[in-house]
């Protein structure tokens, strides 16, 4: 049971409760939650009992609701919720100088005369009274006229610290162009140069110096609805290495992509950075830097940090709270993800994100060139996380698709990494992840050779390493395959194994490409390839709305697979005709509610949904909770 105290609710003008209308009924003081953004359809009831003490009793008839946004929507974020009046609360109705410096409800020149005057704004603002739509269109002017990528970020977060709703609906309608902004290739450089743009807290960062105080560091942060957690320890930050406490970056990024993508809404999404030390010497040596200065721990005091860390959480913000690892090195990822797998709802975007969405690439592939998944043979060029991660992926989709054992599937996909072809005689000093893609093979190390030798159809890059694809190695793939496909995925642009341009170019515009980060349409001989970018951001969105909304308690691959089947089914023959093998970014809202829908009813099946009955409606459902960056009308 929900209780509150009334009295909180008074100003001290002695006005009465902005935020309940009262009745009597049966001698007692029935209070029903009529702002604070929350769906009367939704929550239910707020029951003074004969004693004064009231409770909070949750709506009998929820079960029947189909469409109608989220659970909790305390700041009016929802869909479902846009058009209902809000209370703009802070620890009181936020009002005069104090509103205009709150993110969640400044609006700027937005205000009404009438907001103005209710909440003491005259002479605050200037006199005019622009539109949300108007915001958004100097925004953007002001935004293009930065000729540098980290300065146009720089820009967009401190937008975010001054009027989030701004923020978001900037970024949701212009997310073609200003996606690589937020996120790769520019969170790259700007995670690098952290220590010295870092201007105010963004998430939580939990040290060495906090261990046996995560529960308390947790409970210091000031939303208590946290539904999506980011957690990185910077070890390997794209693919520039140990970054330290500047990764970040990545967590703040990662979210603003689950909430303007995905619909999550940002008060319930929450960065943290695991600050262990670095290994990075420039750091270490850099007077800006603002993490600890001390090598990166290692071993049992590393361990036990991260499960105080989890067991906190799940103390904290209980069984339904997805923590996302994000750019933790090889080692710990595989580690974290098999020990927590199986007690917390964790999700590695790296290893099952990236997976995801290539696989995803490569059914629209098959589904647009013919043929199927079982009848290619698969080289990969990198055995790390994302490498293998995508590689179990493939042979999970052809083990169902034609009934054949996983251990037979695998033998269709190969790995290359530092040493050369993973192959059988290396397998005593193979890493555990590396182990079940050692195939009978003699050893050889040039990927020129091992493709004329295992003949591959798909050639996937994951090494971290740029310019790797040679002209000599797309070529070799393009005198094996009319129409080879080769998917450049690491990140930043200057990782890339190859260019867009480099891949038509040698391939005699024959290649099928996508790229981990984004590059311009590329014209050859009088034709117009237009690259695909195989971008975790397609998955990671809708994926976290369909785990939220269905109160998932664990992830297991069948949504993974689930996932990449409802991203590939948003592609049409004309986006193929063009190259394309993902949809147009424009569309990720329609094409994020399809993936969560997909989740869940995935997790539905399974039985790991905890939210019940299962919404008629599924798709409509994802939708309604999707967080809406439109302006509240403010009493």
């Amino acid at each position: 049971m929900f209780s509150l105290n009334t009295s909180t609710f008074l100003n001290n003008k002695g006005l009465s409760c902005p935020l309940c209308t009262t009745n009597q009924r049966n001698g007692s003081l029935q209070t029903k939650l009529v702002a604070f953004g929350v769906s009367k359809r939704e929550t239910g009831s707020l029951v003074l009992e004969n004693n004064g003490s009231p409770t909070f009793t949750e709506r009998e008839d929820y079960a029947e609701t189909v469409v109608s946004g989220g659970v909790q929507d305390a700041y009016g974020e929802d869909t479902a919720t846009e058009d209902q009046p809000v209370t703009p609360w802070a620890v009181s109705v936020a009002s005069g100088y104090s509103l205009l410096r709150d993110p969640h409800h400044n609006k700027g020149l937005a205000f009404t005369c009438k907001e103005r005057d209710s909440h003491f704004l005259r002479g605050l603002l200037p006199p005019t009274v622009i539109s949300q739509d108007l915001q958004v269109k100097k925004m953007m002017h002001n935004i293009r006229q930065y000729q540098v990528p980290l300065q146009k970020y720089m820009a967009m977060m401190d937008l975010q610290e001054r009027n989030q709703r701004l923020f978001y609906k900037l970024l949701i309608e212009n997310v073609e162009e200003l996606l690589p902004v937020v996120y790769t290739p520019t969170v790259g450089e700007a995670c690098q140069k952290y220590g010295s743009i870092y201007s105010r807290p963004q998430g939580l960062f939990i040290s060495l110096n906090e261990k046996g105080r995560v529960l308390e560091v947790l409970r210091n942060w000031p939303e208590k609805n946290i539904q999506v957690i980011v957690v990185t320890d910077g070890e390997r930050i794209l693919g520039l290495g140990d970054l330290g406490c500047q990764g970040m970056g990545i967590p703040v990024g990662k979210l603003s992509l689950y909430t303007a993508l995905g619909g999550v809404r940002p008060s319930a999404c929450l960065p943290i950075t695991i600050d262990v030390g670095t290994n990075n010497e420039k750091l270490l040596n850099d007077e800006f830097y603002i993490g600890l200065r001390q090598k990166r721990a290692t071993g049992q005091e590393y361990a036990e940090l991260l499960h105080e860390f989890m067991t906190a959480v799940k103390q904290v913000y209980g069984e339904k709270i997805l923590i996302q690892f994000e750019d933790f090195a090889n080692h710990n990822a595989f580690d974290l993800l098999e020990k927590y797998g199986t007690t917390h709802l964790v999700f590695n975007d790296d290893i099952q994100g990236t997976a995801s969405v290539v696989l995803s690439g490569l059914i629209s592939a098959m589904k647009f060139s013919g043929g199927s998944l079982a009848d290619q043979t698969f080289l990969f060029l990198g055995a790390g996380e994302a490498g293998t991660g995508i590689a179990e992926l493939i042979a999970l989709e052809i083990s169902k698709q034609t009934n054949m054992p996983v251990e037979e599937t695998r033998k269709k996909v190969w790995l290359v990494d530092s040493k050369g072809l993973i192959v059988s005689s290396r397998l005593e000093s193979l890493q555990h992840f590396k182990k079940p893609w050692a195939h009978e093979h003699k050893p050889v190390t040039d990927l020129v050779d091992v493709i004329n030798q295992i003949k591959p159809t798909i050639l996937i890059g994951t090494s971290g390493q740029g310019q790797t694809f040679t002209k000599e190695v797309v070529e070799a793939m393009a005198s094996l395959n009319k129409k080879p496909i080769i998917l450049a995925l690491s990140n930043p642009t200057s990782q890339s194994e190859c260019t867009a341009e480099e891949a038509y170019t040698w391939s005699r515009g024959r290649a099928i490409f996508a790229s981990g980060s984004p590059f311009n349409p590329v014209e050859y001989e009088g034709k117009a390839f237009i690259p695909g970018q195989a971008n975790n951001a397609y998955i990671f969105p809708g994926f976290g709305l369909g785990l939220i909304m269905s109160g998932a308690i664990r992830v297991h691959d069948d949504m993974l697979l689930a996932a990449a089947e409802a991203l590939s089914s948003q592609v049409t023959q004309e986006n193929f005709d063009k190259g394309l093998i993902y949809p147009p970014f424009k569309n990720i809202r329609k094409i994020s509610a399809h993936i969560a829908a997909n989740v869940a009813a995935k997790a539905y099946e399974l039985g790991l949904a905890t939210r019940l009955p299962q919404p008629k409606d599924l798709v409509k459902y994802a939708e309604s909770c999707m967080y809406s960056p439109a302006y509240r009308t403010y009493r």
